[in-house]
């Protein structure tokens, strides 16, 4: 039995933000009903190359980044720009749990599918919006994208190079903005079914990409909020921790520059690393013993350790600050993580039989529950594929009706 077993997710979100969240509860074991529009689907269908490659290597129509944000859900298609179409979102949502969405501010309205609209029908009904402002303030109405919102929500400030070493406004390689609003509205969700089930009253949810961004700069935003001073990029190096970053080290066997990541959190682990270093004077020298001394003195510092770090190889650094407990990394591709034996024992990797291909390997989600696992099934392969079955079981719905409703090109 999994967690959310017996919660029906009407799903109308598209793209990230909330297949993201959709996608944490399906893992949960909420059934998620993805409504999908007639032909051409969640826009992320077509959002390739990569497209998943059929047994002959051919492309299919199937784009890698839908694959990755729609697990365990069933597809079902809808035009609700009809009449009809509405009418069937109605219909479904009277029988559901939870209704997301992510279109425009008003939209749902247009079209009889908004919060007062549907808990007439569904007084207990969960009902979240995503959108890149939110239901209210002066920029409700704009159209918000993560890529906009990482730079006006301040992270494109604090993130890239040094500006004194050539930096510039530099966006994070995935879209955290969309992950981190699909992950607290998952959050929101739950909190709000909770209540439901104590009260019997459903509510609204409101997300925004942009809130989620102001909250997601964390000790950042305290720093500015409490000192009154403007964080500037610091590159890989940590704003309030030294030594906490990047360092260069001696090349690699091919002859290229190579790197470790030296994560020290507190003034014991820095003695640790001075001892590993060859250098125990420093953790004792009164300019570096204490973190706040060496975030004070880090210009004189970091050079130090630049080069000491330089002095020694990869291996050998992280062999021995492992050995020291000193926190430390690599810096690993994408093709070093998969094949990463932690990574692959920890089951983060999952291998279906596509109807298109078999063997497909797909991302796997990190939640471990001892008492109620996660579900793992297949993205819907194919757009529409569960449309009969979910209007037959969940509305009663016989085929003529439903062939009806095909024929009309409402499903």
């Amino acid at each position: 039995m999994t967690s959310l077993q017996g919660i029906r997710i009407l799903d109308l979100s598209r793209v990230l933000a909330g297949p993201w969240c959709t996608q944490t509860l399906a893992d949960l074991g909420a059934d998620v009903i993805k409504v999908e529009r007639p032909g051409s689907g969640d826009d992320t269908r077509a959002w390739g190359p990569p497209f998943l490659p059929d047994a002959q290597g051919q492309d299919t129509r199937e784009a890698a980044y839908y694959l990755g944000a729609n697990r365990n859900k069933r597809s079902v298609t809808c035009d609700i720009a009809t009449p009809a179409g509405q009418a069937l979102v109605r219909a479904l949502a009277a029988q559901c749990d939870v209704f997301v969405e992510n279109y425009k501010v008003g939209d749902m309205a247009r079209y009889g599918l908004d919060w007062p609209s549907l808990r007439q029908v569904n007084p207990r009904l969960v009902y979240c919006s995503i959108t890149g402002f939110g239901q209210s303030g002066p920029y409700r109405e704009r159209a918000g994208y993560d890529y906009a919102v990482q730079g006006m929500g301040g992270l494109m400030s604090v993130t890239g190079e040094r500006d004194d070493l050539g930096g510039g406004p530099q966006k994070v390689g995935v879209a955290v903005a969309d992950l981190f609003t699909g992950l607290y509205a998952a959050t929101a969700i739950l909190a709000a079914l909770r209540h439901a089930e104590r009260t019997g009253e459903g509510q609204a949810v409101d997300m925004a990409l942009l809130d989620t961004q102001v909250a997601m700069l964390a000790n950042l935003g305290a720093n500015y909020l409490v000192s009154g001073k403007v964080p500037g990029r610091a590159g890989n190096a940590h704003q309030n921790i030294v030594p906490y970053q990047v360092f260069e080290v001696a090349p690699a066997p091919d002859g290229r520059k190579d790197h470790v990541i030296l994560a020290v959190g507190n003034d014991g682990q820095f003695a640790k690393f001075c001892e590993v270093a060859g250098r125990p004077e420093l953790a004792r020298d009164p300019r570096y013993a204490r973190n706040q001394d060496r975030v004070r003195h880090r210009a004189e510092l970091v050079p130090l350790l630049e080069a000491i770090l330089r002095s020694r190889p990869k291996a050998d650094w992280l062999a021995a600050l492992e050995a020291a407990k000193v926190p430390c990394g690599a810096i690993n591709d994408l093709a070093e993580v998969f094949a990463d034996p932690h990574v692959a024992a920890r089951g983060m990797v999952t291998t279906w039989d596509h109807p298109l291909r078999a063997g497909l390997r797909l991302v796997s989600s990190p939640i471990k529950m001892e008492a109620t696992p996660v579900r793992t099934e297949l993205p819907p392969p194919l757009l529409g594929q569960h449309t009969d079955e979910v209007l037959a079981d969940v509305l009663g719905w016989d085929a003529d009706r439903i062939a009806a409703l095909r024929a009309q090109g409402v499903i």
